[in-house]
């Protein structure tokens, strides 16, 4: 075939180190589109940016032309050096080591646009906690609990 064509869209989910609440409202917006800067110098495709003071949602379309552990490590490590060097009060400031990334189909776009645009209701129902067990178990991911959220 001549050319590459994909459709990869990816729901990617991590927290800040610890579970810290750092992300408050007051950093979000600038947050968001800081991250949303860092997926487009990286031919990245951000369809939603969100989440809550201790973790954050990307809705991502990536090219077949970038690994998912590159883009992820790109977007931590620009984010993490943007964050603690340019807004006050956000020395020390870190994600957490992995990540969650899941799949989603076309048809699934808008309802995880939704979902991500509506965290601050998702977290009334329920934790972060059990929102991503609810991921795994939607995608068939085993996991070993002890080392989950450590």
């Amino acid at each position: 075939m001549a050319n590459t064509l994909t459709a990869l869209h990816v729901h990617l989910v991590f927290s800040t180190k610890n579970r810290e609440q750092w992300l408050r409202a007051e950093v979000e917006e600038d947050l968001w589109r800081y991250l949303g800067g860092i997926c487009r110098a990286h031919d990245v495709v951000a369809l939603q940016i969100g989440g809550m003071d201790d973790h954050v949602h990307l809705l991502l379309g990536i090219p077949p032309s970038l690994a998912l552990s590159d883009v992820v490590r790109r977007i931590k490590g620009e984010s993490s050096k943007w964050l603690s060097s340019e807004k006050t009060g956000f020395k020390g400031f870190a994600w957490q080591d992995g990540y969650g990334a899941f799949t989603v189909s076309k048809s699934h776009i808008s309802q995880t646009i939704r979902y991500i645009q509506n965290q601050r209701q998702h977290q009334k129902k329920a934790t972060f906690e059990e929102e991503y067990r609810k991921f795994l178990h939607a995608h068939d991911i085993r996991v070993d609990e002890r080392y989950l959220f450590g």
